[in-house]
């Protein structure tokens, strides 16, 4: 935990004057039982009203000048948690914002979420804590004992007894609770993985009737962090009463010797008034550690769970000197593989291709082919196992990540759009984006049309995920964003699946017209989509079993005729056949 805590630097000044708060609270606090007792000793017992009138006076204004610093330090300790917490939370998401996606599955998105906000809240709180509880608790306690003895030393014997008991019995509760938090953040973090699957799967639960196993795996794991949670504070209610109980037997002996030493005239009343406010004082600033004891194991375990965020160095990083390459967009792959962490087998097994500027290049084949494992390599989502994929002749790893990121216009399999409006997801691609381009873009996406029949057009809202527009039209939308920024590379990941055969056929129409001189890789599963590729690569099981023009293919490639006789009929397939045989 202290390893975050040096994220305080900039607050150092709130926090000296939150300690410096504590302090003068601490010192008010500790000064008023002195005065108590001379109200009783030289005011009551001698019948001295105008002293009773004058010490109460002051002690009214000690008491408010005490409360001043105490408003003050829990303003400060506030607002130096909260910057902290906003920083802390700040930093982690920069920082995920780096990794690759095999650090995503090494932590999984529910984990990292807890982490972001349920881990750093539990830091947080328990640094507002400290900079109260834990700061004046030793100060009252050190300030209590020193008063108590200059009261009366023999009576302070009791003071001896009472707080090593104390202090082990927090000791004892501490440590028997702490594997329990360690427990308790590993099933929130559960539970948060079985709800957001539940919630982003409802469709399927919905289709298949699997409410009531997924209610019942949903109450298994709230539960389970039920039982967990249970025990902590069962562990943790002891607590309290154990400590008052020590707390008010050692009240009695206080007054039972006390009452013995006045009695033998070696101590005056408001003496034992004032010992008795400081032992409370004293045994209750040992309460404030209890209650921190009970927030610091846990807030421990959460610290060490965001450390290890911020730990996690990206499989992926730049080069120390980022080559920089002129604007073409020629793409090559020589020798390509790549293994999954932990898979036995490779995905993609010694690939070699070329993708040029101002051509179509295809990639078709089976499920589990590698269609998609291999252009996630190129933007570096993943880097190769061996060989080398090289962008306008140099290596993807010599470039910087953003500058490679900026040559390649890129629409995922599953199109993904986010809170806002229809331009603003457009120009998610190209943030300064005139609106000409936006609606160039949409234009060519074949999205104009669906996007001028909404109610407001281009400000039309989009809802999260952007559940309230059609597949279809979250596809185009998808395209319109990487078309947008206008770069040398486009990948298409299956991105026309959701279309018809009209709509894709008049987007691929447009998109030979429009951006003829880039580079187009796309993905696809329909025979429709890629006939007319300039070159089409076939994979099968992680290789390529095929490079060519359809009709070249046709005639080569046993794994692309049955790929396309999967799709097409017999009439068809003839056609095709027989068109072959007449070029």
């Amino acid at each position: 935990m202290m390893k975050l805590f040096r994220m305080l630097k900039p607050y150092w000044i709130g926090v000296v004057f939150v300690l410096f708060a504590v302090f003068i609270q601490a010192l008010t606090e500790l000064f008023l039982p002195t005065l108590m007792a001379d109200i009783v000793d030289e005011g009551i017992a001698k019948s001295n009203i105008p002293y009773i009138w004058q010490t109460g006076g002051l002690m009214l204004g000690v008491a408010l000048f005490g409360m001043v610093f105490s408003i003050t330090g829990s303003y400060l300790s506030a607002k130096v948690s909260m910057g902290f917490g906003r920083d802390l939370r700040s930093r982690v998401f920069s920082h995920a914002q780096r990794f690759t996606l095999k650090e995503f599955d090494n932590f999984g998105t529910a984990s990292l979420i807890t982490r972001t906000t349920n881990d750093i809240t539990q830091v947080q709180q328990v640094l507002m804590m400290m900079l109260r509880m834990m700061a004046m608790a030793p100060m009252m306690m050190i300030g209590g004992i020193i008063m108590a003895v200059s009261k009366d030393a023999k009576l302070s014997l009791v003071l001896v007894v009472v707080i090593p008991v104390l202090a082990l019995l927090i000791l004892v509760l501490g440590r028997s609770a702490l594997p329990l938090f360690k427990a308790m953040q590993k099933k929130i973090d559960k539970l948060n993985l079985v709800l957001r699957e539940n919630l982003t799967g409802i469709r399927v639960i919905r289709a298949f009737g699997r409410e009531n196993s997924e209610r019942q795996r949903f109450d298994h794991a709230s539960r389970d962090l039920m039982d967990t949670a249970i025990k902590v504070n069962k562990i943790m209610a002891a607590m309290m009463p154990a400590m008052m109980l020590i707390l008010n037997f050692s009240t009695i002996a206080i007054i039972w010797y006390g009452s013995i030493r006045i009695d033998a005239g070696e101590m005056q009343l408001g003496n034992l008034i004032a010992f008795i406010q400081y032992a409370m004082q004293i045994l209750f600033s040992l309460i404030m550690v209890s209650i921190i004891f009970v927030m610091v194991p846990r807030a421990s375990v959460s610290a060490g769970r965001i450390n290890e965020v911020l730990d996690a160095v990206p499989d992926i990083t730049d080069s120390a000197s980022p080559t920089s390459v002129s604007q073409q967009g020629h793409l090559e792959f020589r020798d390509v593989s790549f293994t999954y962490q932990g898979a036995e087998a490779p995905a993609l097994e010694e690939i070699s291709f070329e993708a040029r500027p101002g051509e179509v290049t295809a990639l078709i084949g089976g499920t589990g082919s590698g269609k998609s494992t291999l252009v996630n390599l190129i933007p570096r989502f993943y880097d190769v196992t061996s060989g080398s994929i090289l962008v306008d002749g140099a290596d993807i790893r010599d470039l910087s990540q953003e500058s490679l990121r900026q040559k390649i216009g890129y629409v995922p399999q599953k199109a993904l759009l986010f809170t806002g409006s229809v331009a603003e997801n457009i120009r998610h691609g190209k943030e300064d984006a005139t609106d000409e381009e936006m609606q160039q873009a949409a234009e060519i996406a074949q999205a104009a049309e669906f996007i001028n029949s909404l109610e407001k057009g281009y400000d039309a809202p989009v809802s999260q995920g952007g559940s309230n527009l059609s597949g279809g039209q979250k596809q185009r939308l998808s395209i319109a964003r990487a078309l947008v920024r206008r770069p040398e590379i486009y990948i298409f990941d299956d991105s026309f699946s959701a279309l018809d055969f009209k709509t894709d056929a008049k987007l691929r129409a447009a998109l030979k017209t429009e951006i003829q001189d880039a580079t187009i890789l796309m993905v696809a599963q329909r025979v429709s989509t890629v006939m007319d590729a300039d070159r089409i690569i076939v994979l099968d099981q992680g290789k390529i079993a095929g490079i060519g023009t359809h009709y070249d293919l046709m005639n080569s490639s046993e794994v692309y005729r049955e790929i396309v006789s999967s799709q097409l009929s017999e009439e068809e397939l003839s056609a095709q056949v027989g068109g072959n045989r007449n070029e």
